[in-house]
């Protein structure tokens, strides 16, 4: 069987998509039962709110230290890798990164490379570059397989395939897998994907996994996971790859404890997972099992962008857990699909802007209602509305030569910029704001530009305040 390339959709469709969304009955009402699950499962495992409010500043200064010490950390980092026997490549942009791979490939002679869960991966959308390079790159977590089955991309980052229900599932792999029969009973889907992949292990040249803490102290690479694949995937091939953000890098091992412990009780309302996995290295003599090389690929890819900016900075404390998601009421109601990047909902829309730039991603910034759920529920305490209040600013503003968001400017438009420039000269001389509400009080225009578009028009008062006063005063 061979793994399908995907193409992620350019963010300019969103409008389309989300529309879509919103008209899919079914979808709406699965995605709200999804959600629901998820808030009542994290709810459950932080009924103390001291104690959650206190594990939430430890991990936010975790974080905001690690971040501090960046530079530094991502050298005492590859210094110790290195040491321990793993091969360190640094990547600026996705091209780089799935060269470094590719060439990794080429020089092993792989036909096949089995995948653990990486969100990274499918940034820089790896499976397409292994397909175009002659290696097949096969998804071994369930929901990854499932959409990559499909010919789809991930709808969340914790769960793949939270909008397929197990009929379509059932579907697909009587469709898709070869043997497999209709069955909609899940212990029976489980067990088909699982019968696939365990040949697949077996058979495979590479090993491919993301991180998700990297320990420059003692050069360690942290993997959380549930199923088991991505220690079959680290183990059993000969050659294993790690692929991650240069943002996950902390400094001692004891940091690692409440990040994790907020990591899986946010995500999926766990209080540990099933594996913890912690690789230092290849496989030393006299050890039975183990890949005989490992390499970690550190990416860059916008986020020294990121990092540059003291108020952006703190987009990259993300652990990528995914509560902003299940908590957020446009995410609740549209699904993953419909942000056509990478990362969606409330974290994507303050990611991508520095991966793809303002030019692609500047409608996405506004697909929120700063209700401010997303930063209650962040469990590194990520200020997302604030910073998607800046990236709007940022998209919206005159375009700048010194710049240094990428897209800076991207939905600038002159009628609206001089709209927004009258308003401030009629609420700032009393002549004009009088003659203005004067005229607006006797217009009724039915189509109000952006607003009636999605909404029912506005209608003013036939009388303004000023005159009711007037009137009263008259009596």
């Amino acid at each position: 069987m061979s793994a399908q390339p995907i193409h992620f959709m350019p963010s300019e469709g969103f409008k389309e998509r989300y529309r879509a969304a919103v008209a899919d009955p079914h979808l709406r009402h699965s995605f709200r039962g999804a959600m629901d699950f998820l808030m009542s499962k994290r709810a459950a495992q932080f009924p103390d709110n001291g104690e959650l409010q206190s594990l939430r500043d430890l991990g936010q200064n975790i974080r905001q230290y690690s971040l501090s010490r960046l530079p530094d950390l991502l050298e005492q980092l590859e210094r110790n890798l290195t040491a321990n026997g793993v091969v360190v490549h640094w990547a600026e942009n996705p091209e780089q990164a799935n060269a470094i791979v590719l060439d990794i490939c080429r020089r092993h002679e792989a036909k096949l490379m089995v995948k653990g869960k990486s969100m990274v991966s499918e940034e820089v959308e790896l499976n397409h570059a292994m397909h175009d390079g002659g290696v097949d790159a096969l998804e071994s977590d369930m929901g990854e397989y499932i959409v990559q089955l499909a010919g789809e991309k991930p709808s969340h980052i914790i769960m793949p395939a939270i909008h397929k229900t197990k009929q379509q599932i059932a579907e697909l792999f009587a469709e898709k897998v070869p043997g497999a029969g209709y069955t909609d009973n899940v212990d029976e889907l489980i067990k088909i994907g699982r019968d696939v992949l365990r040949e697949k292990f077996r058979t495979a040249d590479i090993g491919l996994s993301g991180v998700n803490f990297a320990v420059a102290e003692s050069g360690t690479l942290c993997l959380v996971e549930n199923e088991g694949n991505g220690r079959m995937c680290t183990t059993v091939p000969k050659v294993h790859i790690a692929i991650t953000g240069i943002e996950k890098v902390v400094e001692k091992l004891e940091h690692v404890v409440p990040l994790y412990s907020l990591l899986t009780r946010s995500a999926t309302g766990q209080n540990i997972s099933t594996y913890f996995n912690m690789i230092s290295g290849p496989r030393k003599t006299g050890e039975k099992d183990g890949p005989q090389e490992v390499h970690l690929v550190l990416l860059d890819n916008g986020r020294s962008q990121a990092y540059a900016d003291e108020q952006m900075r703190a987009t990259l404390q993300c652990i990528r857990c995914g509560a902003c998601m299940n908590h957020c009421p446009v995410y609740t109601r549209i699904g993953g699909l419909a942000y056509g990047t990478t990362y969606p909902g409330p974290i994507g829309q303050i990611i991508s802007p520095h991966l793809m730039g303002l030019e692609a991603t500047h409608n996405l910034v506004t697909a929120s209602s700063l209700c401010g759920a997303c930063g209650e529920v962040c469990p590194v305490r990520i200020p997302i509305p604030e910073l998607l209040t800046r990236l709007r600013g940022e998209a919206q503003s005159a375009p700048h030569s010194d710049a240094a968001m990428r897209g800076q400017g991207a939905a600038y438009s002159p009628l609206q910029s001089a709209i927004w420039r009258g308003w401030a000269a009629i609420h700032s001389k009393p002549a004009l704001y009088r003659a203005f509400s004067w005229l607006v009080s006797r217009l009724n225009p039915r189509r109000q530009g952006g607003w009636t578009s999605v909404r029912t028009p506005l209608t003013p008062a036939p009388k303004r305040l000023r005159d009711l006063l007037a009137e009263r005063k008259g009596r």
